[in-house]
């Protein structure tokens, strides 16, 4: 079902299997997605594609600087027939949601989303909604160094479970995708090949992959590390270890096996964690990188012997 997925992804989104990848990893793992790119690489067609795979119900929320909170959580309402107040649905009750340029909004809206991400319910008026399972927000921002754009509070970026970025096709995927185009080969035209009960299932065998105590200490030493490093402000966060213990685990479920083993963690730490670590005054001064520091910090780490 997984390749059927991939299959079905890549008829439309053209090139780019490792993004695919990662991006099925997070849908497994429960997680949340930010892309990150410029315009026009094909961010929005990966998230519409990804639900029409799976037969989900899916939402798009456009984000300007005038969207308010409310505009995506959803508002009480009164009814002046019955005297009393009912909600109305915001642009989150969706199982896929497209949160488009994310950090073109303010950042009051922005925090809209925290609750829904990380608890999978909204609080409108005191009164809690749960979303629809599976839930997953796939956001994507432009550079900050773009026009009219609002850094992410840090908060908010420890919420995703990876941040991708696509970038350019090669010469042959580009002629392909320009193929598509001219043969009328649109989003809309995505069949489905499983259902959301089937990410839902593959989602609970996932939790269920084997994770020894030694590839567990592993992980735990790699995000210590991160917190020791004097280029960064500050290190990954606790939620970032079970970020990528869950990751590594639908990495080794992808691959075939029920057991995780040191390079599947390996395989997710830079994309799990790049986007949690600020680097200091002092290291972007050195112009440092933080996916290069990443690369040598996980070197640093002990690999069990189990």
């Amino acid at each position: 079902m997984i390749n059927a997925l991939k299959e079905k992804i890549s008829e439309y989104f053209v090139g780019k299997e490792e993004v695919v990848t990662n991006l099925l990893i997070c849908l497994l793992s429960g997680g949340h997605v930010l892309l990150e790119d410029v315009p026009g690489v094909g961010k929005t067609t990966l998230a519409r594609t990804l639900a029409g795979a799976m037969s989900c119900d899916f939402g798009r929320i456009q984000f300007t600087p005038d969207t308010l909170p409310g505009d995506v959580t959803g508002t009480s309402v009164y009814n002046m027939k019955t005297g009393e107040f009912s909600y109305k649905e915001g642009a989150i009750m969706h199982q896929v949601i497209l949160a488009d340029e994310i950090n073109r909004t303010s950042p009051k809206t922005q925090a809209s989303l925290l609750e829904a991400m990380a608890e999978r319910q909204v609080t409108v008026d005191g009164k809690t909604y749960p979303l629809p399972a599976p839930f997953i927000v796939i956001a994507t921002q432009n550079p900050v160094e773009f026009l009219g754009t609002y850094p992410l509070p840090e908060a908010q970026m420890d919420r995703f479970m990876m941040k991708l970025s696509i970038g350019y096709p090669d010469d042959a995927e580009e002629i392909r995708l320009a193929k598509n185009f001219l043969s009328g080969k649109t989003v809309e035209k995505a069949t489905p090949v499983c259902t959301a009960e089937d990410i839902l299932r593959m989602r609970s065998e996932v939790e269920k992959v084997h994770l020894s105590d030694g590839v567990t200490a592993y992980a735990r030493e790699i995000i210590s590390i991160t917190r020791e490093d004097d280029n960064f402000v500050l290190g990954a966060s606790p939620r970032a270890m079970l970020a990528l213990i869950r990751a590594s685990q639908a990495k080794a479920y992808i691959t075939g096996r029920d057991f995780v083993k040191p390079d599947d963690v390996k395989a997710v730490t830079v994309n799990v964690l790049h986007h949690r670590l600020s680097l200091t005054s002092e290291a972007k001064m050195r112009k440092e990188n933080v996916d290069r520091l990443l690369t040598g910090l996980v070197l640093k780490a002990k690999i069990p012997m189990e």
